[in-house]
């Protein structure tokens, strides 16, 4: 049985989830703000599997409550729902270390689909279940492992969130071709509206730190001017 927190101050909203995911079997609680999910996940220290949290909280918003999550090097998988869909919002999310998103209204099915998808993410990571044959993408003898969403650089373990990885994946996967920023959130992330695309940069910015020996001078993952960034699986030689 799985342990979720649903974190949303609409109470109507929040216990029809909490019926509804109990009917598939999954054991929920819920909180009606930011600062009371933070009190049970960080102050406390409770087990949930997964974080179904709305960015519309009182007090600490669900951006505010993905930062200080991932700051505290807590990784639980996050759900976020966005009443909106805004580019923008889902972006930010991102951003904060949000591993998937779900516009209201949404159908309850696509939720529990997101959710089990994330979990089962995570518990092939902490090994509490058989994984599928692992898909692992090399490059310069580092790794990054898929389905634990792990990027593996020497003796230092990265974890990433989700959209992390899809984007360092779909980089390494179009190695030595120019990718543009529309490109990457069309490919990568499904957003078809425009968007102010160098929020992208904050995730190259990210994934610079943990793949380059020097960020401000990358190798791998640089910069082409005017399109967007080229990823080399080997990196390029002083010259």
């Amino acid at each position: 049985m799985s342990h979720i927190l649903v974190v949303e101050d609409e109470e109507h909203l929040a216990r029809g989830l909490q019926f509804n995911l109990q009917a598939e079997g999954h054991d929920v609680e819920v909180a009606g703000s930011g600062e009371e999910a933070l009190d049970q996940l960080l102050t406390q220290r409770r087990y949930f599997d997964a974080l179904v949290l709305d960015i519309m909280l009182p007090g600490k918003d669900g951006f505010v409550v993905a930062r200080e999550l991932r700051a505290a090097q807590n990784f639980i998988p996050i759900l976020m729902l966005t009443a909106r869909g805004r580019s923008e919002d889902i972006l930010n999310g991102f951003e904060a270390g949000t591993d998937d998103y779900l516009p209201k209204p949404f159908e309850l099915t696509i939720l529990i689909a997101r959710l089990n998808s994330l979990m089962r993410r995570r518990k092939w990571a902490q090994k509490e279940e058989p994984a599928p044959e692992p898909e692992i993408l090399r490059f310069d003898g580092k790794y990054l492992d898929f389905d634990a969403l792990e990027l593996h650089v020497g003796e230092d373990v990265h974890h990433l969130t989700l959209m992390e990885a899809q984007l360092l994946q779909y980089l390494i996967r179009s190695a030595g071709r120019p990718v543009s920023r529309k490109s990457i959130l069309e490919e990568v992330w499904d957003l078809h509206e425009d968007t102010d695309t160098r929020a992208i940069d904050n995730f190259i910015v990210r994934l610079r730190r943990y793949i380059e020996k020097d960020p401000s001078h990358p190798k791998h993952l640089q910069t082409v001017r005017g399109v967007g960034y080229r990823f080399f699986v080997e990196p390029e030689k002083e010259r």
